[in-house]
């Protein structure tokens, strides 16, 4: 399928320059800052996000560094090593302490910085020399107390080790960032642009417009709602009062894959709505409560829908109004949940329920119409007592079929990727995290396993979250006649079934930092990657060097698409 080419970099821009211009026109409670989301830079936080004399709201993500809770461990970290005589030469100050450009009023400030990311690799399992050549920048400020605005943008060309080479050309999708220009090609080309305009009335309320990502959970992984995914368009609500926090967000977002119909120019494009209520019970006990809807700009038959304004109240409960509707659209619901159990070790998990039949939910006969998804894992700071030593281990899963849909323009993914889990579903994981950092030195390991099953012969086991669950592989009737047959055709699915797949991958990193404002670090990393099943035995050993710089998650630990 020919691929659309939006001017989504040119329009971006001016969009961004919109967002400036009108943040200036408007005038100025302390002052907030956007902090784009990275687990490895997020982890160095934990010390005082789980700590057991704080009652932060720590699901919702990126953060907006405006809470006392976080300032001054954030400030300590973007101010490590710098040097405030004044007496270096501005090169040094530039290369080291500084934003490039950094502009501090007592009204409004301003910065900017180039984000440079260029590595160079050697793939020995197939000969394979890597790189990577990223060009970016990030600009970014306040105007007086209440509003901030950031963009970044990063232009990239690179060769990938075959694993990952291989993802993009059944995907299209350069992982987590956008659209391949070279598609089906070793050397990849991409763009992409992320933007955001805070507005902060008052401490009870943000209000958030942009183009980026955003996370929902307390661990490595979400099964609600992550950042995997390309950046989308959003406008996002986030209320705090006592011990409650709300978010409700409006997305706008895209799917490749599907057919086009009609006089639609361009990918088919969806709406989604997301809301998240994060309750702190005590200080140690945190509830959270999820709920969302996905629903076609354009229907399969070409009708426009366009945005359905009964999804536009902020507090509603979705899935009854979705009910009313018809239940025309993909309604999820799920919970989030967190205890400290000492001070910095917290204990947290997830539940995704995407569909369930009541009759086989409990019955365990693995039925297709059972789709829910879990997490549950422990994370903390300062382990063993050793400063700066931080880990986490998890575990994930989620049954064949979850996040799927009768068509993949409703399905829960962004721009042929999924919105939660990496894997999709019909899998297993569990993954162990290490991270320690020592002066400007960060050191990073990180153990998966992952355990799943793979279409094959033509068959939907329930991987693919773009296929339609109405066709799953023990059904043998026609799509119109599932859930009226006999429960038998549907039952028997349970994770790991069709191509049985074990995945490893270890990864390993060492960075020395360079300069903290816009993390610049010369940075040494190596993976291992094995992948089996009776078809293959795919096995991956890479080692990488290279300059590199900004906050942002890339995820490499993936299972393979198909």
């Amino acid at each position: 399928m020919k691929k659309a080419q939006p001017n989504s970099f040119k329009s971006t821009i001016a969009f961004h320059i919109l967002f400036c211009l009108l943040a200036y026109t408007l005038s100025a409670q302390a002052q907030v800052r956007y902090q784009p989301y990275s687990y490895q830079f997020y982890q160095k936080l934990n010390d005082s996000v789980y700590s057991t004399k704080t009652n932060f709201h720590s699901a919702i993500k990126p953060y907006l560094i405006d809470d006392t809770t976080l300032y001054a461990k954030y400030k300590t970290l973007t101010n490590y090593g710098v040097d405030t005589s004044n007496r270096r030469s501005w090169v040094h100050r530039k290369l080291f302490d500084e934003h490039l450009i950094d502009i501090k009023k007592s009204d409004y400030t301003f910065f900017a910085d180039y984000l440079p990311d260029l590595t160079l690799g050697r793939e020995f399992s197939n000969s394979r020399t890597t790189w990577l050549n990223t060009r970016g920048y990030q600009v970014g400020g306040t105007v007086g107390k209440k509003f901030y605005f950031y963009s970044s943008g990063y232009e990239n060309q690179a060769v990938f080790p075959d694993y990952f080479n291989t993802y993009i050309n059944q995907t299209g999708i350069v992982s987590g960032q956008a659209y391949d220009r070279k598609p089906g090609g070793t050397t990849k080309d991409w763009s992409y642009v992320t933007a955001l305009l805070s507005y902060t009335p008052s401490k009870y309320l943000n209000i958030a417009l942009g183009h980026d990502k955003n996370f929902i959970g307390d661990g490595y992984r979400s099964m609600l709602l992550s950042d995997f995914s390309s950046p989308y368009t959003f406008l996002k609500l986030t209320g705090n009062l006592g011990n409650v926090s709300y978010m409700a967000m409006w997305s706008y977002m895209q799917d490749p894959r599907a057919p086009k119909v009609g006089m639609d120019i361009g990918n088919r494009k969806k709406w989604g709505v997301f809301h998240y209520l994060d309750w702190n019970v005590t200080k140690r006990l945190s509830l959270g409560f999820f709920d969302s809807v996905i629903w076609a700009v354009t229907d399969d038959n070409g009708n426009r829908r366009g945005f359905d304004f009964t999804y536009g109240n902020p507090i509603i409960f979705l899935r009854p109004v979705e009910a009313d509707n018809g239940s025309p659209d993909n309604a999820m619901i799920g919970f989030n949940g967190k205890y400290k159990i000492s001070d910095q070790v917290a204990v947290y998990g997830q539940f995704a329920l995407d569909e369930f039949e009541a009759k086989n939910f409990f019955s365990g006969k693995g039925s297709s119409r059972n789709k829910y998804g879990w997490q549950i894992g422990v994370r903390g700071a300062n382990a063993l007592k050793v400063k700066n030593l931080n880990f986490l281990v998890e575990y994930n899963g989620a049954l064949p079929y979850t996040y799927s849909q009768v068509s993949s323009v409703i399905n829960y993914a962004q721009q042929n990727e999924p919105l939660a889990h990496p894997f999709g579903a019909n899998f297993k994981e569990l993954v162990g995290l290490l991270n320690y950092s020592y002066k400007r030195f960060d050191f990073s390991g990180q153990i998966d396993y992952g355990h799943y099953g793979m279409d094959e012969n033509g068959l939907n086991w329930g991987k693919d979250i773009f296929l339609s669950y109405l066709t799953p592989a023990r059904f043998n009737g026609a799509p119109e006649d599932f859930g009226t047959r006999n429960a038998a055709t549907t039952t028997g699915n349970f994770i790991g079934q069709g191509l049985t797949t074990n995945m490893y991958y270890v990864e390993g990193k060492i960075a020395y930092l360079l300069n903290p404002k816009y993390n610049l670090r010369i940075e040494l990393g190596g993976v291992y990657r094995q992948e089996s099943n009776n078809l293959f035995n795919n096995s991956t050993k890479v080692i990488t060097i290279g300059l590199r710089s900004s906050f942002r998650n890339l995820y490499h630990d993936l299972a393979s698409y198909k």
